[in-house]
């Protein structure tokens, strides 16, 4: 339905929904009680995603119509007078702390015409922006990917591990440089100049990520290391660390206008976030409200997306924003994130009744233990990022590849007697460098600067970086799993 008839990816979930369940009414025989909680359990969990994509879109949306996100920009462009540098600030950490705190296709589709505004070329641009929203894909807006995609599984290590296999990561910022080279005319100079400051910026980001991953948990990975790692840039730039020698500018950048608030007043709300999102990890983190409808579900009080809607609240008072604009950010927050529920509710209930399709009046396995026996191989590992970035390239969304492939690799590795964290780690790692290809963001980033019809030439430049973060990523998967 995807790439034969082109249809939505809401369009494909729903109708795929009522096919598989036809087959587990009328093949497998499934109980009914079985049935409703399948279904119960994908609502119940895709209320969590909405509740997250809601809250990100508003207070996002909120930053955009008080010229905050426009203020952020041209201050982070000002940072430094080297194009090489500027573009990792903005595709590298810039991008990375969207994701942490907004996700869903957003970070592309603001960094990209910050980069076109630079001077890039616009295909480049777009190439840049989808190579920076990759590696902290795997922990999304505030850990969806893991929360969400793999709700109903043991994920205990699973942050940890994705941290630490996601340092592959580092590899991007080079590719960004060696992107926005090509064609110069002393290239291999402008290029070599930059990768110390590339690598270095790569490992200021995932440094502080993986010991967010490490004593903090999921929800905070992408934001504290894009936070810390843009500090510690900022310094290195200040102080010659790493950087180019040479300062280089390119001739058709876009002269912005000059800031309209303060760098502290800009800034601050993303402050005021980070905060409450600490403060509600530790406070409410283990807070949940338990729901029995035949089948048990607790909905946690320490949901992101609340924070996000509280946040965005106090700023909206604070900058005295007019009750028009938020009435309209909250209607466009809500349209952006009924298509998302809608899809992960009907993915998450197909994929709960393909593991409870055991429960049948046939004797026939579970369905999802039949796929699994088709797919336990030696080669397992190697094929887990593959499958992730699959994924991520067909659907979108880091989120929606972990649900459609997580339980399926949980139980093949059980079955093979693998670490299962370190399977699902491997899935979720190659799901965030499969975003560099992901259809959904191609397009919206394409929509945001007017181009049109570009998707190959874009791929293309995209394909071999991807691939190769995802090679690498499956030997080491492979080497660590041997």
């Amino acid at each position: 339905m995807l790439f034969i008839r082109k249809t939505t990816l809401l369009k494909a979930s729903v109708v795929t929904l009522a096919l598989y369940t036809v087959f587990a009414v009328f093949y497998w025989k499934i109980l009914n009680s079985f049935l409703f909680n399948s279904y119960g359990k994908g609502i119940l969990v895709a209320v969590d995603i909405f509740i997250i994509i809601f809250g990100a879109i508003l207070f996002l949306e909120i930053l955009k119509d008080l010229k905050i996100i426009k203020n952020i920009s041209y201050y982070l462009s000002k940072i430094s007078k080297d194009y090489r540098v500027q573009v990792i600030i903005i595709a590298w950490f810039f991008e990375s702390f969207l994701e942490g705190t907004a996700g869903f296709g957003t970070p592309a589709a603001i960094a990209v015409p910050l980069l076109v505004g630079l001077g890039l070329p616009p295909i480049r641009a777009l190439i840049v922006g989808l190579l920076g929203n990759s590696a902290p894909g795997i922990f999304g807006a505030a850990g969806t990917p893991i929360k969400v995609g793999f709700a109903t599984l043991n994920v205990s290590s699973v942050p940890l591990y994705a941290s630490l296999l996601n340092f592959v990561g580092v590899l991007v910022p080079i590719f960004m440089i060696w992107v926005i080279t090509k064609g110069r005319e002393n290239r291999k100079k402008e290029f070599l100049e930059a990768i110390p400051f590339a690598i270095w910026s790569g490992f200021l980001f995932l440094i502080p990520s993986f010991l967010a991953a490490k004593y903090l948990g999921q929800e905070f990975p992408t934001i504290i290391g894009s936070v810390v790692g843009l500090i510690l840039a900022v310094l290195s730039i200040k102080f010659r660390i790493f950087t180019p020698k040479n300062n280089l500018e390119l001739g058709s950048a876009v002269k912005e206008e000059s800031g309209t608030i303060s760098p502290f007043k800009s800034f601050l709300p993303y402050g005021i976030l980070v905060i409450f999102l600490v403060l509600g990890k530790f406070i409410i983190g283990n807070i949940g409200i338990p729901i029995n409808l035949g089948f048990n579900h607790v909905f946690n009080l320490f949901n992101p997306g609340l924070i996000f809607i509280l946040v965005g609240l106090i700023i909206a008072i604070i900058w005295k924003s007019q009750k028009e604009i938020l009435f309209k950010s909250i209607k466009i927050s809500f349209k952006g994130a009924i298509a998302p529920f809608l899809v992960i509710a009907s993915m998450l209930a197909m994929i709960q009744t393909m593991i409870h399709s055991g429960s049948n009046l046939s004797g026939i396995s579970s369905s999802i233990s039949l796929i699994a026996e088709a797919v336990e191989s030696h080669f397992l590992p190697f094929f887990a990022p593959l499958a992730g970035a699959f994924g991520s390239f067909m659907t979108g969304s880091v989120t929606a590849s972990n649900v459609m492939f997580g339980t399926l690799f949980n139980t093949a590795s059980v079955s093979m007697g693998l670490n299962t964290s370190m399977i699902l780690a491997l899935l979720v790692v190659g799901g965030g460098f499969g975003n560099m290809v992901a259809l959904a963001d191609i397009l919206t980033a394409e929509a945001v600067i007017g181009e049109k019809n570009a998707e190959r030439k874009i791929v293309k430049g995209v394909l071999i970086p991807c691939l190769t973060c995802l090679v690498i990523v499956g030997i080491i998967g492979m080497i660590i799993l041997k």
